[in-house]
Formats: C-alpha cells, sequence, structure tokens
C-alpha cells in the first residue's frame, strides 16, 4: 500500500506519531521544550548525526542534524529524512512525523518534497523471497522478535508545508520505488514480456495512457535489425514498448534500454558480477514508472514512452562478432563486439520515436562501464546535440539531486564509430572515450532533433546514499518527472 502523506500545522508536542525527528543545525539550539530531554546533550548538529532523546511528549524523538544552515540544500533534506525513516524502522514504529528546518532559502514546497522523497526511498524493502523475516538495509535491533519492522505506513510533515507538493512528491517517489522492485527482481521474472505487462497494467489504470508492444514477428518485419539481432540467442522473445499521453507541446519522447538480462552474449562477461545484469533494463524501468507517476499528476504534456527490450544471451542462434546488421533507418552497422548491444536496441528504438513524430528525444541506459570510470556513482554522464535541452535537463538533475555531467560531442569522437565494412561499428579498436564513443553512436539515428543521452550505468545501484543504499536506485525517475512538470512541482 502506498505510504499516506499529510501536513500538519500542530506544535511538535501535539504529534502522535510513533517517532517525531527535528532538525537541528550545526551550532544552534534545541527548541527549549526538547533542551531538557533526556538523551538531548547527545544532540549534535553536525550533517548526518542522529541521537534519540525522549521528552515528556511526543515520547521519542529522533534529531537529526543538518550541518551549517548556510550550507543547506535539498539533498540535505532527503538525507536527513532517510536517516529518520531508518531510525523509525530500527525502533518498529509505523508511523513518522518530521518538523520542516525553518528558514534555509530553499522554497517550503521545494523543502518538503524532499522530505518526502527522502522518506519514502529509505523505507524501500525487497524482502518477497526471503523465507526468514528480516528487512534488507536496517540493522538488527538487538530484539527477540523474529517479526520484521512494520512498514512505514504515514509521515506527517509539521509546519508550513504545501499539501499539494508534498503529495506530488509522494507520487514520484512511489514511482521511484516501483522502478527499484522492477530492478530487484529476478530476469527470470522480468522478462521482456514482463514490462510488457507492467505497461499495459498503467494504461489500463489510466485513462489518459495508451499503449502498444509490438512482437518479434512485427520487429524484424519493420526492418528493427538492432532489437532483432540482439534477441536472436534467447528463447525470450523481444518486445517493443510504447506508451502514450496525449497533452500540449512537443512531442517528448522518453527512451530506455530494456535488456532484462544482459550475459554479454557471444563476447561474454565475467562470472563474478553478471548477476547484476538483471539490472540493465534499468532505464527501461525508469522510463516505464516515470510515465505511470506522470499520468497519476496529470502533468500536461504531449509524451511517448519508447522502450526496447530484450534478453542478451548466448547459443547457436546468437549475433556473432563480425555480423553485419541493418538498423530500422538503413544504416548498417559492424557487431564487433557483442556486449555492445544497448546502443544496437536503442538505435532502433530512437528511429521508430523520429517515425512516431518525436521532436524531443531523451534516452536514459546503462550503457556503458566507462562511465563509471569517469564519473564514479555521483554524476550519469549527459551527452547531448543541443545546448538549451541539455540544460533543461541539466536543471531538473540538479534539483532532483539525481545528478548528471555534460560530457561533450566532438567530429573526431564521430569518427570512432566509422565501420570498415558497414557504415557503422558499434565498438572501436580504440579503447578512446567509451561513453562518448557510445553516444556518438546513438546521434546517429536521431535525425537532428533536440536529444539528450543519459548514461546511468554507475548512477541505476550501488551508489550509497542513505536514501538509496547500495542496491538500486530507480535513478531517472524523479528526473523525468521534473522535468516534464517544468517547475519541480
Amino acid at each position: 500500500m502506498p505510504m499516506q502523506v499529510q501536513t500538519s500545522d500542530s506544535p511538535l508536542a501535539e504529534a502522535t506519531a510513533d517517532l517525531v525527528a527535528v532538525p537541528l543545525f550545526e551550532g544552534e539550539e534545541l527548541p527549549a521544550d526538547l533542551a531538557e530531554a533526556r538523551g538531548a546533550a547527545d544532540a549534535r548538529g553536525g550533517f548526518r548525526k542522529s541521537a534519540l532523546i525522549h521528552p515528556e511528549s511526543p515520547a521519542r524523538v529522533a534529531v537529526v542534524g543538518m550541518g551549517k544552515r548556510e550550507d543547506f540544500e535539498l539533498e540535505r533534506a532527503r538525507v536527513a529524512a532517510a536517516i529518520a525513516a531508518k531510525a523509525a524502522a530500527g525502533l518498529r514504529a509505523s508511523t513518522l512525523a518530521i518538523a520542516l528546518p525553518g528558514e534555509t532559502g530553499a522554497e517550503p514546497g521545494d523543502v518538503a518534497a524532499a522530505l518526502v522523497e527522502g522518506a519514502i526511498m529509505a523505507s524501500y524493502r525487497f524482502d518477497r523471497y526471503k523465507s526468514q523475516p528480516g528487512v534488507g538495509g536496517v540493522e538488527d535491533d538487538g530484539e527477540d522478535d523474529p517479526s520484521p519492522p512494520p512498514k512505514l505506513e504515514s509521515l506527517t510533515l509539521l509546519g508550513d508545508a504545501p499539501a499539494d507538493r508534498a503529495e506530488a512528491a509522494r507520487v514520484t517517489a512511489e514511482a521511484v520505488n516501483r522502478a527499484r522492485e522492477l530492478q530487484d527482481l529476478p530476469a527470470n521474472l522480468v522478462t521482456p514480456a514482463y514490462l510488457a505487462e507492467r505497461a499495459l497494467e498503467i494504461a489500463a489504470t489510466h485513462e489518459g495512457v495508451e499503449a502498444e508492444v509490438m512482437d518479434r514477428d512485427e520487429i524484424v518485419e519493420r526492418g528493427m535489425g538492432g532489437i532483432a539481432a540482439v534477441s536472436a540467442g534467447s528463447d525470450e522473445p523481444p518486445k517493443l514498448i510504447t506508451m502514450r499521453i496525449e497533452g500540449p507541446g512537443p512531442l517528448l519522447a522518453l527512451v530506455g534500454k530494456g535488456v532484462t538480462f544482459d550475459s554479454g552474449g557471444i563476447s561474454i562477461k565475467p562470472a563474478g558480477s553478471m548477476h547484476e545484469m538483471k539490472m540493465d533494463m534499468s532505464g527501461a524501468a525508469a522510463v516505464i514508472e516515470a510515465t505511470a507517476a506522470i499520468a497519476e499528476l496529470g502533468l500536461p504534456v504531449n509524451l511517448m514512452a519508447v522502450v526496447p527490450a530484450t534478453e542478451n544471451m548466448l547459443s547457436g542462434h546468437a549475433v556473432k562478432p563480425g555480423d553485419i546488421i541493418a538498423q530500422l533507418n538503413g544504416k548498417t552497422v559492424e557487431v564487433n563486439n557483442t556486449d555492445a548491444e544497448g546502443r544496437l536496441i536503442l538505435a532502433d528504438a530512437l528511429v521508430y520515436a523520429v517515425e512516431l513524430g518525436a521532436e524531443r528525444i531523451v534516452d536514459l541506459a546503462t550503457l556503458t562501464g566507462a562511465v563509471l570510470i569517469a564519473l564514479g556513482s555521483t554524476y550519469a554522464a549527459l551527452v547531448s546535440n543541443d545546448d538549451e535541452f541539455a540544460a533543461e535537463v541539466e536543471w531538473a538533475a540538479e534539483r532532483t539531486g539525481e545528478l548528471a555531467w555534460r560530457l561533450p560531442l566532438h567530429p573526431e569522437f564521430k569518427q570512432l564509430t566509422k565501420g570498415v565494412a558497414a557504415d557503422l561499428t558499434n565498438s572501436s579498436e580504440k579503447r578512446k572515450a567509451g561513453t562518448i564513443y557510445a553516444a556518438s553512436f546513438l546521434e546517429e539515428f536521431v535525425d537532428e532533433r533536440p536529444w539528450v543521452h543519459l548514461d546511468i550505468a554507475g548512477t541505476a545501484w550501488d551508489v550509497g546514499r542513505e536514501y538509496v543504499g547500495k542496491g538500486p536506485t530507480g535513478y531517472g525517475v524523479r528526473l523525468l518527472v521534473d522535468l516534464v512538470s517544468g517547475d519541480g512541482s
């Protein structure tokens, strides 16, 4: 069940939640009614510090350090709310109230939204397959009770918080957690067909959403050689998923890479971390669930989502290094590395989006290991052919904390994509600028439409931030919703 989120201007002492969280800035004092409480001497304002105190009312208060007030940013609100949510889990609390931090220089609605996001995302659990009760990411509280802590059922923001912004943040954060569950679920469940069923479910739930699913025969018939080639080694049939919301403005296409398991194909990956490749559909998860959130919020937008979904497996039918294929726009490609498959399926999806009238395009993909070397897990790589559109996406990334760093395009990078026996090669012999190379390849398929590519291979999981931990992050959902809303609301 979705978490209930509400706002209240009642005094702190009247809060009835199982746990109340109070922010404390470095160098400042607790409110007088808390300063004499048992444990108050342990409260510190340093960023990420926390202490549990026991005033007369409410019974339990978590004091969460925010650092210096002049250093406040929305990311600190998300982190503070995550710390409070984890404290609630440790105390087996099902209801949480968080006091707004007062004047910070940020808009109260933005602060409220960040608190809701942090608390909901930190409350995510994936334990459906555990035969013994337990909660991933929550430390053992030392009690003998073997049952898991109750899920956080409600969140109350104490202070002058706009209720509409809090509710919008709830919808978006719940969508993030749904994307994270898609990432977490095993590849024997989340197949291309499963992603297609999810898209159809969203369309059935929201009147303004239409969804269509293309199967293998039509994919081949239409000439989508990239999707056909990558899927050839798998028994799971590929799907090309399209979702549509009709509204005002230019048609924005969101394209998400949906490789539900990536073995690398004949260019097989090392075994050590191959299990993580169930999350090679993270771009697809973000696009699908962002579309669901946009529909639920009723945002006025002319939107299309395109998800090429397939497995990348090796068999006697699999595409081979050296094979030549033709993409949907007729360009031919030497497949010199079957583990560079994402760009092949995205190429067809990008051309298809253009054919359907896309005027602006954002694609999200766990595309290159090189981005992890360049930017770690802090930033996604952003590559674009349009400065104005790139700036819009960068601003949404900054607002949401789903950070992106722009990398350049250059004709010398484009030269690396040229093939010997075909128009293009999907993997250059020269190991140079791998992330930009992949983006330069994709640019060949956007027909000069304003386009932003986000390589999220470093930010889709194992980031380590308090509100997402080391598991899947759902990166891109909040960014895309913010981009569509235009003002973060």
